[in-house]
Formats: C-alpha cells, sequence, structure tokens
C-alpha cells in the first residue's frame, strides 16, 4: 500500500480508505468488524465515517455507523488509525440530527463532534468534516446553481458564514478534539473561501475535499483539481464505482443501493448513464478487465486523487476492489477511456 501526505497536514494517509456508510444498513456489526480488520493487514489507515451514517439516513439508524466503528476502534491502537468523520447540515430534512439541523454554527459543530466522540470511544477525531455546505450550491444530483433558492418568501436566506464556521472550528482544534479540518461535496468558490479567510484571519487551513469522481462524474477536473494543486489539498474520491453502475450489474438486471434505495442516488437517474456504463463495461473486457477493476483502478491512479474511499458490502467485494490496487490501467487504454468521456461527458454530475 502507498501512503500520501494529507495536504498539508503531518498525516499519511492509505491511497485507499474504507468507507463505512453500509454498517448498519447493509453490513451487520460482526461483517463490519471483519472488513475492518481485513483492511488494516492490507495496509489500510485511513477510515471514513460519518455521524448520519449508515445510508440511506433514517431515523432509525443514523450514528449506528459510528458506533460499530468505535466498538472496534477501542481494541486497535489509536495512532496507527486515521480517523476522519463529518457533521451533517441543514437543507436535507435531517429533522432527526439536533432537529434539523438548520445551520453549521458553533452549537451545532460542538454537539456533532463530542457525540461523534463518544460514540467512536475517542478522544480526538484526525480529520473532521463538513458533510456539504450550509450555503446554497447544487450539490447529491443537482447540477445547475439556482439564485432563487437563495430567497424564502420573499427575504434573504440566512446562512452562517464561513468565518464563523472556522472560529468554531479552531476552538475544537485548540482543544485537542479534532487535529485537522476539511470540506466535503463542495464547490471551488467554498473551497477558496475557507483557505482565504483561514489564512487572513490565522484560523485552520483546510487539507482536503471529500468529493464524488469517477468515470461518469468527472466535474472535479474543471476547476477543483487545479485549486487541489496549486493550494496542496487532498482529492478524497468517494464513490468511485458509481454507487454499483460502474460494476455493469444494473445493466444485467443485478441489484444493489441504486435499486434498493429508490430516490437516493439521483445523480445516477439521469438518461446518459446507463449507455456510459455499457461503453466502459465494454472497453474493459476488451482489455481484460473487469468493469468494476477499469472503474476503480482509474480513480486510484489520477494524479490529483490523495486517497480513494471505497466501501463493500461483502468481504469478496472488499478483497477484490483491494486487489485492483495492482492493476493500473496502460496508456493506451486510457485514451480509450477519454474518447468515451468526450462521448458522454459526465452524465451523472
Amino acid at each position: 500500500m502507498e501512503y500520501r501526505q494529507l495536504g498539508q497536514s503531518e498525516l499519511r494517509v492509505s491511497a485507499i480508505c474504507l468507507g463505512t456508510m453500509t454498517f448498519g444498513e447493509q453490513n451487520t456489526e460482526a461483517e463490519a468488524h471483519e472488513q475492518l480488520d481485513y483492511a488494516l493487514t492490507q495496509g489500510i489507515n485511513f477510515i471514513d465515517t460519518a455521524e448520519m451514517y449508515p445510508v440511506p439516513p433514517r431515523a432509525e439508524t443514523y450514528t449506528r455507523t459510528e458506533t460499530i466503528v468505535g466498538n472496534w476502534l477501542r481494541h486497535q491502537r489509536r495512532e496507527d488509525i486515521v480517523l476522519a468523520t463529518k457533521i451533517a447540515g441543514p437543507r436535507r430534512k435531517l429533522e432527526w440530527i439536533r432537529g434539523g439541523p438548520r445551520a453549521i454554527d458553533r452549537r451545532n459543530l460542538r454537539e456533532a463532534v463530542d457525540g461523534s466522540l463518544q460514540r467512536l470511544q475517542t478522544d480526538y477525531i484526525d480529520l473532521y468534516q463538513l458533510h456539504w455546505p450550509e450555503r446554497n450550491v447544487p450539490m447529491f444530483g443537482q447540477y445547475q446553481f439556482d439564485p432563487a433558492q437563495e430567497f424564502e418568501q420573499g427575504e434573504q436566506r440566512q446562512w452562517v458564514g464561513i468565518h464563523d464556521q472556522l472560529q468554531a472550528l479552531a476552538e475544537l482544534v485548540a482543544e485537542g478534539k479534532i487535529r485537522h479540518i476539511g470540506v466535503s461535496n463542495e464547490q471551488p468558490w467554498g473551497v477558496m473561501e475557507f483557505l482565504r479567510l483561514a489564512r487572513q484571519h490565522d484560523l485552520p487551513v483546510i487539507v482536503s475535499i471529500q468529493n464524488c469522481y469517477n468515470l461518469i462524474n468527472r466535474g472535479f477536473e474543471f476547476g477543483l483539481a487545479e485549486i487541489c494543486y496549486r493550494e496542496g489539498l487532498s482529492l478524497l474520491a468517494y464513490s468511485p464505482l458509481a454507487f454499483g453502475h460502474l460494476t455493469a450489474k444494473y445493466l444485467e438486471g443485478g441489484s444493489g443501493r441504486a435499486s434498493m434505495f429508490r430516490g437516493f442516488a439521483q445523480r445516477y437517474e439521469k438518461p446518459n448513464v446507463a449507455p456510459a456504463s455499457a461503453a466502459y463495461a465494454a472497453l474493459a473486457r476488451q482489455h481484460g478487465f473487469s468493469p468494476a477493476e477499469l472503474a476503480l483502478s482509474f480513480v486510484y491512479h489520477r494524479w490529483f486523487v490523495t486517497s480513494t474511499i471505497i466501501g463493500a458490502t461483502s468481504m469478496q467485494q472488499l478483497r477484490e476492489n483491494l486487489a485492483v490496487w495492482q492493476k493500473p490501467l496502460p496508456a493506451e487504454l486510457l485514451a480509450e477511456i477519454e474518447q468515451i468521456h468526450l462521448r458522454y461527458m459526465n452524465p451523472a454530475p
């Protein structure tokens, strides 16, 4: 396994990160612990979770994933693990999480961090991330910024400013509860504001961006890749298999999260998802790869991806997905991928 610097921090993380959003919904605690144990033996030191997990989010299950991870973590050498989690924000109608929540403000941040620390059974979180922006931005399948969403009943919507969020996070860093901060599902303007305000006011600087990135969603390349390069930030790429679409199982009548939880993954319910997935699957087989191997290897070895977050619902899937690390794609295959990309550019934004 290769280890890479996380942004400008002192942390070094494995090039593959174990995602946990199936723990407590599609995976039992015993199955989750088996995955975590195996990942550790394969050199993975980076674990990502969230207070909202498992998915899809439900009042009956939220926080269950962190609890499962915490029950495993207390038996490990804490210093060997880089642990990441996230705070849920407003705009997703999660009424069971702190009454909404209506803001990512000081109160919500402190309450969320303390809750995560308790469930994870640890004194500190290595990387604490804002799961999505509080302000109006297109995300989770939306693809256009809509200025009309800035207003409600003719009044300007209010949101907690990035400076205020950074000040609250700075307190938690100073107290030792979190070591570093990052953003998720963020847009270029937000990333640059986090950087500008942190440097201007001597506040914690974000070290990472956790965004969707895969063969049918390469929007990160348009602006954020340059920001990562010039500002020394790390991309933590999630959904490399596009909710299973890039395994070709849905083309063949199979089932998975996208079919089990209808309406949850809206970005993959667009017209060109199936034909693009079929084109990549055919290309993979022509070159002796499985569709999943093509999709994973593509993301694993992109120059701007620091770590790829993978998830699995079975040990067989986990073993296969980790084995792909040893299968980089040849240059001629990468060139053919670009031809398909030009034909079906980002069908799942």
